[in-house]
Formats: C-alpha cells, structure tokens, sequence
C-alpha cells in the first residue's frame, strides 16, 4: 500500500513540479516586466487608462515600445538622435562608465557576428582534476594576454547552479579548452537541473580538444 502510494505521489510531482517552477518563473518575469512601466507617467500607465490592472499588460506595452524605438532609430534622424544622446552621456562622469559598459555589452550580445553565448566549453576548474563547463564571452583581454605570455585566450563564464545568474569570469587558453558538441540551451538546462538533465550527445568530433598552435 505504502509503496503504491509512494509511485502515485512522485508520478504527480513529476507532473506538477516543472508546470509549477515554469509558472513561478514567468510569474517573476512579467512581474518585474510589469513594474517597469512605472516608469511612464501615470496618465499614460495602462492601470490608469483602463482603471484596473491587468496581469501581463505590461509585457505587451514595453515590448511595443522596445519595438517602436527600434523603427525610430533605425532610419537616419533616429541614428543621429542616438549619437546625440551618447555624446550627452558621454560627458556625466560615472553615468557613462556604467551606460557605455552596458551597451557595449549589449551590442555584443544581440550581434549575430558576436562570440558571446555560442559556444559551450569544458575546463579544468576551479581545480585540476575538476570539470565545469563554461560559456564563451570573448576572446580573452589583450593586457592579459600580454601579461601571460599567451597569444590566445578564451573569456569564459562559468555559471552557478541552479541559478545560472551568477557565476565566475575566467580566461584560459584556447588549447587548454574542450569546445563541446553541446548547445548554449542545453548546457544551461544541464546546469539548472543540476546535471540531471543530460545534453544529447551524437558523436566525438564536436568534442575533440581545441588545438590553434
């Protein structure tokens, strides 16, 4: 009795436990999406205008409004408008350190000729010995390079688990790295799940050593 009733409770979990952490993370994420319009004055926020507040409004409202900044700068005034205001951050101290280091990340990100998360690799740390898998950021940092005597690093993320949002930031060299057959999707599925989740693995030529020298 006890044993059936033990199959029938972890046959439910198994159910509901990925519809509830898949609903509490898009609870979370159109929570915070939400409060961002805020940020508009308050004759313009939608719980304004409609006299009540509706759940997930506001996704729709900044998503229409990422989209509509997005065809205004993308013609020649927009582009001009953009360079004005860069020029204008540019000159506050502080606000530019922080502004440029954000877009410069952005840029990198979202550019579909970028490095950054499209690469997933296995190295040795925090340890010989020990394997993490790490995201590709870049391509190492030249003064490092220059300290290190090496001509070809990797910058590499390694997540935490399972919250992939923290982590460590490593550079190694590129020969010393395993680039693995792996998508960046299921790598970071193999971290969150805590390694439970297994990548599909189709063969060893994806994950021969990277060998440049």
């Amino acid at each position: 009795m006890i044993s059936h009733l033990r199959r029938y409770f972890i046959s439910g979990l198994l159910v509901l436990l990925p519809i509830w952490i898949t609903f509490l993370l898009l609870r979370f994420f159109i929570t915070a999406i939400d409060s961002s319009v805020s940020m508009l004055p308050k004759e313009l926020q939608p719980d304004h205008l409609l006299g009540f507040h509706v759940p997930g409004l506001g996704v729709i409202v900044v998503c229409l409004i990422i989209l509509i900044t997005g065809m205004l700068v993308a013609n020649i005034i927009g582009k001009r408008l953009v360079s004005f205001w860069d020029k204008l951050i540019s000159r506050i101290p502080l606000v530019r350190s922080i502004y440029n280091a954000v877009k410069q990340m952005s840029e990198t990100l979202f550019s579909s000729t970028g490095q950054s998360f499209r690469k997933v690799y296995l190295v040795e740390y925090p340890r010989k010995g020990m394997w993490s898998l790490g995201f590709q950021t870049g391509s190492g940092c030249h003064e490092v390079e220059h300290h290190m005597n090496e001509t070809d690093l990797l910058t590499l993320f390694i997540p935490t688990t399972p919250n992939p949002t923290s982590g460590y930031l490593i550079m190694v060299p590129r020969i010393e790295a395993f680039e693995c057959e792996m998508s960046v999707e299921d790598g970071l599925k193999f971290v969150i799940s805590l390694g439970v989740v297994q990548p599909p693995f189709h063969g060893l030529p994806g994950s021969e050593k990277v060998t440049t020298k």
